[in-house]
């Protein structure tokens, strides 16, 4: 009787069989995001590559499109309209940004604890995030009423001011536009300083209170710090909030009076679907990308130095 020796086993086949198996397990999630890839393939970054080559021609949908180069970027940076509907932008951006933040803040301060009740007045401070902007918008437009008998004005006829034509007067129709959007946007921020205050080492209260710190103090030399990094992402998100900022002044205003309240992303599509200056609006639409790319960047960098100290 004859025995059949059996090579001997070495470990590479357990490891071929580990390697498919963790290819397999990587191969996935992928398939399962292919469809949303796909979506987002056809109608977001392929749209986008369009736009960037439309940006160096003047579009003309019947009669061929005609190359120009730079100049529809000369005219987006030269032309006045569009300078004015940066600087408005970037007023908007910073004024959106600075209320949103600071207004999120105390609310924040104000609701964060373990207190049952609490959850409640969240969720209610929460809703105007949750709400469709041009709902939002269209209530602030009716609230905003010119007239003696609108809502703002009567409450401010109770002490004293007179009616004021807020979204119909030139000087005031921005600041009217910033005034809604720092009050949509602080329940956003309120709600990621509330989960920043949950990791603040509470001890570091017990100490400063020992050490006889005042309640300010304690804000300033132990709460400001520990928030530091939440203040970096609040600030590129509301940043780019207010750079791109559309419907708010589309429905409320429509860039005007006289084009005092016009932002770039109104501006861009009034020259693109309006106009039918589809590279004008591709190269204003490019700037406005570069200048958000740009202020992200500059926050990352910032905010990386800052941690390095």
């Amino acid at each position: 009787m004859t025995t059949t020796l059996s090579p001997p086993r070495t470990g590479t086949e357990p490891r071929r069989r580990h390697k498919r198996v963790r290819r397999r397990g990587a191969l996935v999630p992928w398939l399962f995001l292919a469809p949303a890839l796909l979506l987002f393939l056809y109608f977001k970054f392929i749209p986008i590559f369009v736009m960037m080559r439309d940006s160096f021609f003047e579009v003309r949908p019947f009669l061929g499109n005609r190359w120009v180069g730079v100049e529809n970027y000369q005219t987006a940076l030269t032309d006045s309209a569009f300078t004015s509907a940066m600087w408005h932008s970037a007023v908007l951006a910073l004024g959106t940004t600075v209320g949103s933040i600071v207004l999120g803040l105390m609310l924040a301060l104000l609701v964060e604890g373990p207190a049952r009740y609490l959850w409640f007045v969240r969720t209610a401070a929460f809703l105007p995030v949750v709400t469709t902007i041009a709902a939002v918008a269209e209530v602030w437009r009716i609230m905003y009423h010119p007239g003696p008998d609108g809502l703002l004005n009567t409450v401010a006829g109770w002490v004293g001011i007179g009616p004021m034509s807020f979204l119909s007067s030139e000087d005031s129709s921005l600041w009217s536009i910033m005034g809604m959007m720092i009050w949509r946007g602080a329940p956003y921020d309120m709600m990621i300083f509330v989960a920043g205050l949950v990791g603040v080492d509470r001890t570091l209260y017990e100490a400063a209170a020992v050490d006889g710190a005042t309640v300010w103090q304690r804000f300033w030399r132990v709460t400001l710090p520990a928030l530091r990094p939440v203040f970096w992402i609040l600030f590129t998100l509301a940043a780019i909030r207010g750079l791109r900022v559309f419907v708010e002044v589309y429905v409320l205003t429509n860039g005007g009076p006289n084009g005092s309240s016009e932002v770039l992303m109104t501006l861009i599509y009034k020259e693109g679907l309006q106009n039918n200056r589809f590279g004008l609006a591709s190269a204003a639409s490019v700037l406005l990308f570069l200048a958000t790319l740009l202020l992200t960047v500059i926050v990352q960098v910032l905010r990386r130095r800052q941690a390095a100290r």
